[in-house]
């Protein structure tokens, strides 16, 4: 039951932050770069107090928390996470909030997690692995949806924005991929956003011009990065350590849903046909190609 409720949580909170991010930006309430700074810096702050109070509690009592564990908490963080990392979850951030630009929060989480999937499932094609005729139909009827969403026509998406949103599925899954098997997964993505600050503080002057951001944008920034980012980092991977990789990604196949709920509920977003078409096609097809790859590895 706790792993359920824990689970649960974790979903909701990614599925805010389209919501968040979608209220801040169509609302005029704040402007892309300004929202993903926000995000990241608070994100960073409370990953960093989530984080500290686990490791002084930890050394407390004699457990050592890491395998080269340190008096010095602090030095012991800015030994965590790495900077390709770091670039591929600013990536993340960045193109996610110019996607959403342009793109209600149901389509943008669909968007984004279909591509994160593929991403993780491309990388697995290219390492080697041999998929079934299960995971290609699947792979197919999930690329396909992705095609038909996009495709020029009355409910279709903008394209640009469709594109900013599946390349911040693939940096989310390449980051994925980077911290997969991570020992010490708190610490890893603790490091990977105070690393990703730099590159905000780089990028920012690019957007000087377009620079805006209230009271209320703050607000909801802070919600998504401190909450539905850092706390829900941080709860997804207490979950996972009682999930099967299969089962995670399957669960994580729920949150554009939760997002669509959402969005109907609270931005009063319409549901089309070539939505939830596409919605069906896409997550569909990958929960089809996940079914495949554990029949083929349980073979």
């Amino acid at each position: 039951m706790k792993i359920f409720f824990l689970t649960s949580l974790a979903l909701v909170a990614f599925a805010f932050n389209s919501i968040l991010c979608r209220l801040a930006l169509a609302g005029g309430e704040a402007d892309a770069a300004s929202f993903t700074a926000v995000r990241l810096t608070s994100g960073a702050l409370t990953l960093f107090f989530i984080w500290f109070a686990w490791r002084s509690v930890r050394v407390s009592k004699g457990i050592s928390a890491t395998p080269n564990d340190t008096p010095l908490l602090t030095r012991g963080l800015l030994q965590q996470g790495s900077w390709p990392s770091a670039l591929l979850l600013f990536a993340y951030a960045i193109c996610f909030s110019l996607a959403y630009l342009g793109l209600t929060a149901a389509t943008g989480a669909l968007i984004l997690f279909g591509s994160v999937q593929l991403t993780m499932i491309a990388v697995s094609l290219v390492r080697g692995e041999r998929p079934g005729v299960l995971e290609w139909t699947g792979l197919a009827a999930a690329v396909g949806g992705l095609v038909y969403l996009v495709i020029p026509g009355l409910e279709s998406p903008p394209l640009a924005s469709s594109l900013l949103m599946a390349a911040a599925g693939a940096a989310w899954g390449g980051y994925t991929l980077r911290g997969k098997g991570d020992g010490d997964p708190l610490s890893e993505t603790t490091g990977n956003f105070i690393r990703s600050l730099p590159f905000v503080l780089l990028t920012v002057p690019f957007f000087l011009a377009e620079l805006r951001i209230t009271g209320a944008g703050v607000f909801l920034a802070v919600l998504s990065g401190a909450i539905a980012s850092g706390v829900g980092y941080a709860i997804w991977y207490t979950a996972l350590q009682s999930l099967t990789s299969t089962r995670a990604a399957v669960l994580q196949l729920s949150v554009p849903v939760i997002a669509g709920v959402l969005a109907f509920i609270l931005l009063d977003e319409q549901m089309t046909l070539r939505l939830l078409f596409a919605a069906l096609l896409i997550l569909g097809g990958i929960a089809i190609t996940i079914a495949g790859r554990k029949q083929t590895n349980a073979i």
